[in-house]
């Protein structure tokens, strides 16, 4: 990762008012092993002794007073912290950040808002060719509109836009929970799989047309109650999922292709779910060849609240004891010409990500394809085993 995109993201991978919130998050100590901890003015503390994880923390009647006064060790500055957690600059003698999730569920909600639902029925439409995606995105919004932020999912006028459509033979799968009374839910990577910021991103080697999704992702208790809020990039390839619905898991879910972090920013005085609703989510591209893409996604313009999508996920039909981290979606759906025109964007080897949120901080990856990122071998059975050594598994 390039020297000056990595000192930028040392200043900015904090909130814009600093370590006012309760930030928490995971870091790898040599020796030691992951560690669940606090990012305070002070510096970097290990919190593992009082809460082994990250999903225990969250299960706590007040999860941001514990992360502020929780007593622990101190194992460094942050700025060090980060500086060695990128793979090919990294000491393994000292600790790097990590996700900062570990037991929770990764699911993600699609087609959350009008524009990336559009993108979903060209994407079908087309069939994975890029080439053909501009002629078929006139024609869906000539029948469709390029404005549906007002249209409630699974209300009486959605229902009629429905019909509508079908009549004109334009129904699509993606426009059903687009506007139906069902959200999509999906499970977008296994548990522990996700990397953390300045680590890379992952994006399968045989895909052609793809893209980065940044989104705002909730951290919810196997109780239900969401209790903070990260930073995500749900790594999407375009052409697979075009192809075939069907394909959704391996368009999704690759190696290092779920990227979350920098740190959890639990609920307090200075932070809630209504700031959420009310957050820009902003995306800047940089690559090797000089190319630059930037957007942004606003969560106001969602067509399903938050408390919806989770109500959605979690309930007397399905739970997640551990808890789980929720993506919820993105009106971001990239459609620069990078190469030649009409082709579109996407992701070439060594582009430089970074997801950002005045209130949540930065999130910043490098692009690889999957091959060649660190292979993921620290899982559950793993992360058990560390903890009984440690002492720290509790009944």
């Amino acid at each position: 990762m390039g020297e000056n995109l990595l000192q930028n993201d040392l200043l900015k991978a904090l909130p814009a008012d600093g370590c006012s919130g309760a930030l928490a998050g995971r870091a790898w100590r040599p020796g030691v092993g992951p560690c669940v901890v606090s990012i305070r003015d002070e510096g970097v503390f290990d919190l593992s002794a009082a809460c082994a994880t990250i999903s225990s923390l969250a299960a706590l009647p007040d999860p941001a007073s514990a992360v502020k006064n929780m007593s622990g060790e101190r194992i460094g500055s942050l700025e060090d912290i980060l500086a060695n957690t990128p793979p090919e600059r990294r000491d393994p003698a000292k600790p790097w950040l990590l996700a900062p999730i570990d037991l929770q569920v990764i699911k993600a909600a699609g087609v959350t808002f009008a524009v990336s639902m559009l993108e979903r029925v060209i994407e079908e439409r087309a069939r994975g060719d890029a080439a053909s995606a501009a002629a078929i995105r006139a024609e869906v919004t000539r029948l469709v509109g390029d404005d549906l932020s007002r249209l409630k999912p699974g209300s009486k006028e959605a229902m009629d836009l429905k019909a509508v459509l079908v009549a004109q033979g334009a129904w699509s799968q993606y426009l059903e929970v687009g506007i139906g009374p069902d959200a999509e839910i999906f499970t977008k990577a296994p548990t522990l799989s996700a990397v953390g910021s300045l680590m890379d991103a992952g994006v399968h080697p045989k895909s052609t047309w793809n893209n980065p999704e940044p989104e705002v992702v909730l951290l919810v208790s196997g109780e239900g109650r969401i209790v903070g809020a990260s930073l995500g990039n749900d790594v999407n390839l375009r052409d697979f999922e075009g192809r075939s619905a069907l394909l959704l898991s391996k368009a999704k879910d690759n190696n290092a292709s779920c990227a979350i972090g920098p740190f959890i920013r639990f609920f307090d005085e200075s932070f809630s779910l209504d700031d959420v609703r009310r957050t820009t989510v902003t995306l800047t591209v940089e690559g090797q060849d000089g190319f630059k893409l930037e957007g942004s996604s606003s969560i106001a313009k969602i067509s399903r609240d938050p408390e919806d999508l989770v109500a959605q996920t979690i309930g007397a039909n399905h739970q997640y004891p551990d808890g789980f981290v929720l993506f919820l979606g993105t009106m971001f759906a990239p459609t620069q010409d990078r190469d030649e025109p009409g082709m579109g964007f996407t992701h070439k080897p060594g582009d430089i990500v970074t997801i950002a949120a005045p209130q949540l901080g930065a999130l910043t990856n490098r692009i690889r394809p999957s091959s060649e990122c660190e292979p993921w071998t620290f899982g559950i059975g793993a992360l058990m085993a560390n903890l009984a050594r440690r002492g720290l598994l509790k009944e």
